[in-house]
């Protein structure tokens, strides 16, 4: 199976240039399905009603999320009646689940999103979390977003799952890092899948505003910056558990 996996959408602005770019990179990889993180892609922060429906609009099957998603209170209803939008899996008081089953002529993809714990929310052991999952997973094909901070959980996770899951993809970061790899037991592994969003920001909002948190150290209200955006994500190549191959790209 051929799989989009398009990293953290950044704003209407991000989800706008989806919109536009999504139906050629679908016809280019002959993705069978796309997956897509959008726990920034609301106006300011966080998943809404209108910006998950953005994401479908665009093309996407399912939507992953992160420490973010409860930014907007709608998340909780959302989550409990769109199943193709996930919460983390470790989120385990949550409404929602933690994974998707996709089922399709091509076959069946598990679609898992989970929350590391450095420098992050002190949910449950990500790790132990998926060691639980994986004693009956609802299928074969299991492709994980791992939403992490530092980029040795996220290796770490990338070898822990190593041969048990076809994919552990990293988000949260926000910039895509030059490790797209398949790891020695057959995972398609990237450390970050990057953003999609304004191109000349800071991880999306204005540079501006950002340079002055640094100088001053006073709070201040983030802004999505405006401009030309950038989408970026992983192809994936899929047989069974195990990937075939992982190219990365930005358009």
């Amino acid at each position: 199976m051929n799989i989009l996996f398009i990293g953290d959408v950044v704003g209407p602005a991000g989800c706008r240039h989806l919109q536009r770019v999504l139906p050629d990179l679908r016809r280019q990889y002959g993705a069978q399905l796309c997956i897509c993180n959008g726990e920034n892609s609301a106006e300011g922060n966080g998943l809404s009603y209108d910006s998950a429906q953005m994401l479908l609009q665009a093309g996407a099957d399912v939507i992953t999320t992160g420490n973010h998603l409860f930014k907007k209170r709608e998340a909780l209803s959302l989550l409990e009646e769109m199943p193709h939008v996930v919460r983390p899996l470790n989120y385990t008081r949550a409404p929602g689940c933690g994974w998707y089953l996709f089922d399709s002529i091509r076959g069946q993809v598990c679609v898992v999103s989970l929350m590391g714990t450095v420098f992050m929310d002190g949910l449950p052991s990500p790790f132990e979390t998926m060691d639980e999952f994986l004693k009956d997973p609802p299928c074969e094909t299991v492709v994980v977003d791992f939403h992490a901070e530092a980029t040795s959980e996220k290796r770490a996770m990338g070898f822990y799952l190593d041969g048990r899951v076809a994919a552990v993809l990293g988000t949260h970061t926000h910039v895509q890092t030059a490790d797209a790899q398949i790891l020695p037991g057959g995972t398609a592994y990237i450390t970050d899948a990057g953003m999609t969003g304004p191109a000349d920001s800071v991880l999306g909002v204005k540079k501006e505003i950002i340079l002055e948190r640094f100088l001053t150290h006073l709070p201040n209200r983030f802004e999505i910056a405006s401009g030309p955006c950038t989408l970026c994500g992983v192809a994936l190549e899929l047989e069974g558990k195990r990937a075939k191959n992982i190219t990365s790209f930005c358009v």
